[in-house]
């Protein structure tokens, strides 16, 4: 399974971004980004990485507890393999590298997480916000 994250960039702060997360290379028939726990992750500079939020199919969605989890909402397009994250409302905060990553199919999302419980990931798109 591969996966490529993109849309991060250089926003002032109060902007919003969309960043997009394309799952390819299934391993099987009919296959779907909607039958895995799709979550983002973020790593702020110096620190270590954090859950956002998890998705599973296209409504079942998992916050992590942290500072922009609230203001971030992920969402999920079956027919394009895609999962987005929707962030509003930027705070220097924001300020990090995000990645995206699947657990192996049929797994729920984490309760909790490190990152650990997930297989597949995405190289990162970074983030900076600042006036």
């Amino acid at each position: 399974l591969q996966v490529v994250e993109s849309g991060g960039g250089f926003v002032q702060p109060g902007w919003s971004l969309r960043l997009s997360c394309v799952f390819s290379g299934f391993s099987y028939s009919g296959a779907s980004v909607t039958h895995y726990s799709i979550s983002w992750f973020r790593q702020a500079p110096g620190k270590e990485r954090e859950g956002v939020s998890c998705v599973y199919g296209t409504d079942t969605v998992t916050r992590y507890k942290g500072p922009v989890s609230a203001r971030f909402t992920p969402s999920t397009d079956g027919a394009k393999n895609t999962v987005y994250l929707h962030m509003n409302t930027l705070q220097p905060e924001a300020t990090a590298v995000y990645h995206c990553a699947a657990r192996p199919v049929g797994r729920l999302c984490p309760v909790r997480t490190t990152g650990d419980e997930f297989d597949f990931w995405g190289q990162g798109t970074p983030v900076t916000v600042s006036s």
